[in-house]
């Protein structure tokens, strides 16, 4: 009988070669892959700790940017930031929600983790656009309505909301159909819109109904404005009606496609 032809014994070698290769491959492959699981998790034990084990990463400085009225010292003892606490675990909404409870001064405030050490706090304080006498003192009102902060002096350059509602049919009419506190958002909405320079020179903004709000300025000068409404587009004329008649002592810009002014 004849012996098996060279491809019969070629096949041979590779069938009986096969299972040792295999055999030598499987167990490095399993050690490649213990030794990455293993630095996986020790990488991971060591952020953990470095984290919130280590003193490298607390908290041990607080930085505040933005105040105008407040002090930073106010700013830090109502933000009672943690000092000395892990940074990642320091809760940036309960700062927040602790600083616009207790000033309630702050329009906006943004609470950051400045790495390796540091929390920032940056203020951006409300800005009042009326004030409203309350005995000896005056409480501050922003342009959204806000009454945010009582004082003792009033701040320069804000006007005074004078409520001066009469017992005549119209203007009851006026106070029962929108109530006090939309007149006082309206006489916010026509302080708000006034120019830069005539606010300046506003002493007070006199509100007798919904439609009829009045500016007194210095001099004695004194301005119709009407409602708070197209606010932007009285402010408009009313700046070029001064600058046309600056002599004049009284203005009226209810109707602004129709101004008027008058006295010298």
């Amino acid at each position: 009988m004849a012996g098996p032809t060279t491809a019969e014994r070629g096949d041979r070698q590779q069938k009986s070669s096969g299972p040792p290769l295999v055999r030598r491959f499987r167990p490095r492959r399993l050690r490649t892959i213990i030794i990455f699981a293993i630095a996986l998790v020790l990488l991971g034990a060591g952020s953990v700790w470095v984290l919130y084990g280590s003193q490298w990463l607390r908290v041990e400085r607080v930085s505040i940017s933005g105040t105008r009225v407040l002090t930073p010292a106010q700013v830090r003892e109502a933000a009672d930031v943690p000092v000395g606490e892990p940074l990642i675990s320091v809760d940036l909404e309960a700062i927040e929600a602790r600083l616009r409870q207790k000033l309630p001064r702050i329009d906006t405030i943004d609470v950051t983790r400045s790495w390796p050490h540091g929390i920032g706090l940056k203020v951006v304080e409300r800005t009042p656009v009326l004030i409203v006498r309350k005995g000896e003192k005056f409480i501050e009102v922003d342009d959204e309505g806000v009454r945010f902060a009582t004082v003792s002096e009033a701040p320069k350059g804000v006007p005074a909301l004078e409520l001066a509602i009469s017992s005549s049919g119209s203007a009851t009419a006026s106070l029962r159909r929108f109530g006090e506190d939309r007149l006082v958002r309206e006489a916010v909405r026509v302080a708000g819109a006034l120019p830069a320079a005539v606010a300046r020179e506003a002493g007070a903004v006199k509100v007798r109904s919904y439609d009829d709000i009045s500016l007194e300025l210095s001099g004695g000068r004194t301005v119709d404005w009407g409602s708070g409404e197209k606010g932007a587009t009285k402010a408009r004329t009313l700046s070029a009606l001064m600058k046309a008649a600056p002599d004049a002592q009284h203005f009226d810009v209810s109707v602004p496609t129709a101004p008027a002014s008058s006295g010298s």
